[in-house]
Order: structure tokens, then sequence, then C-alpha cells
């Protein structure tokens, strides 16, 4: 299965059903079920500023669905999914659009860029 490595407390706004647009300077043509990998090393600002003190750190937390990808052309088009993305538009102009999270028992694992080949078994 794949996963992509998403910084806390992003991950576990996206398992909350809060963050429902992930943002990154790269498209992919995937689509489906991912695992979501949350890497050591937390975003501090996000974490202050979304209130978060202790989230799971290196290692799968969740999973999702990647539905579509949305590139955003304008800032103006970026700022009407705020809500959305929670996230400024320094961190890419593609939005993965997210359905159906799912939060997974942790399970301790390295990350990698990009999505990555995962064997849970």
């Amino acid at each position: 299965m794949k996963a992509l490595s998403i910084k806390q407390p992003y991950a576990e706004l996206i398992i909350q059903g809060k963050k429902k647009i992930e943002l990154r300077n790269w498209k992919t043509y995937f689509r489906g079920e991912f695992l979501i990998h949350a890497p050591k090393n937390p975003d501090f600002d996000a974490m202050k500023r979304f209130n978060f003190n202790n989230l799971s750190l290196g290692g799968i937390v969740g999973k999702a669905n990647l539905t579509d990808v949305k590139l955003y052309k304008s800032e103006l088009e970026h700022n009407m999914d705020g809500s959305l993305h929670l996230a400024s538009s320094d961190w890419g102009k593609f939005g993965f659009i997210l359905e159906n999270p799912v939060r997974l028992n942790f399970i301790p694992m390295k990350g990698q860029l990009n999505f990555f080949e995962v064997d849970l078994k």
C-alpha cells in the first residue's frame, strides 16, 4: 500500500477531518487509499497554532483516500480553500483532495519522500 509523510499536526488534522486538502509542490496521478505517515519532526509553529502538545511521530497514524488533485493558479484560488488546507501557499500549488480519513493504531516506521510503498503484513 502507498504511504505519504505528512508533518504533524497536519496528519492529525487530516485524521480528524478538519484538513481536507494536502498541499504539495508536485503533482501526482495516484488516486486511491494511502497510509498517513507522521515524520519524527513536527511543524512546531503549527503545533502551537492548532494547540497540540503531544502527537504521534515517526510512524503510520492513519489512512485516507486521495480522490483528485487541484491546481491553484492564483493566490485568490488558494485563499478561497483556506479552511480546507489550513496552510499558506508556501506549501505548494497542488492540492491533494482527501476523503474518508481513518485513525489507525500507531505503527513505528521510517518515512520517505513522495508516495512510498509499505507492506503491513
